[in-house]
């Protein structure tokens, strides 16, 4: 049974082959036809033989990392910590590297991605101010911890008085 499930297997990509005119058997499944899944697969087949993580760190160092690269230069430096001049940016960054995984089935978000986002925000977005998180006033702190404290015993005590009238209906 499995043979025959592989012979049709076989059959069905060369017909696919020879239905869309491919020069090359690629022996790898590709994503789907969006988002030229076909060409970025053919390329990692022609180049890596494959969908490796080469071909990956490839693409996405010479598509993705270029066109955020290229739109990051076309703004001061002074704009690079103001999120609303490049989130539109990095949104496409990581838009254009989870669609470069998918069509190779590579998942995502991966260490080579994960390493990349790494890389930007270290060269980009350094210098940026954070906002820390502080703890909260003391007095804060004393009501959100007193209150609970406060409650329990009030609580009890309305169980006990509704039990010690008999009226436990209500």
């Amino acid at each position: 049974m499995k043979g025959s499930l592989g012979f049709i297997g076989l059959f069905l990509s060369f017909l696919s082959d020879a239905v869309h005119g491919d020069s090359a058997f690629m022996t790898f499944a590709c994503g789907d036809t969006l988002h030229n899944c076909m060409y970025i697969c053919e390329v990692c087949h022609n180049l890596y033989g494959g969908p490796t993580m080469d071909c990956l760190s490839a693409l996405v160092s010479h598509v993705c990392l270029s066109n955020f690269e290229n739109a990051m230069a076309s703004l001061n430096s002074t704009d690079w910590c103001i999120w609303d001049n490049v989130k539109s940016s990095y949104s496409n960054l990581s838009n254009c590297t989870e669609n470069i995984s998918d069509c190779l089935r590579i998942p995502w978000p991966n260490p080579l991605v994960e390493r990349t986002f790494v890389e930007i925000h270290s060269r980009f977005f350094k210098d940026c101010p954070s906002e820390e998180l502080t703890d909260p006033p003391p007095a804060i702190i004393f009501a959100l911890v007193i209150t609970p404290i406060c409650l329990i015993p009030v609580m009890v005590s309305l169980v006990v008085f509704k039990t010690k009238n008999g009226d436990g209906s209500s």
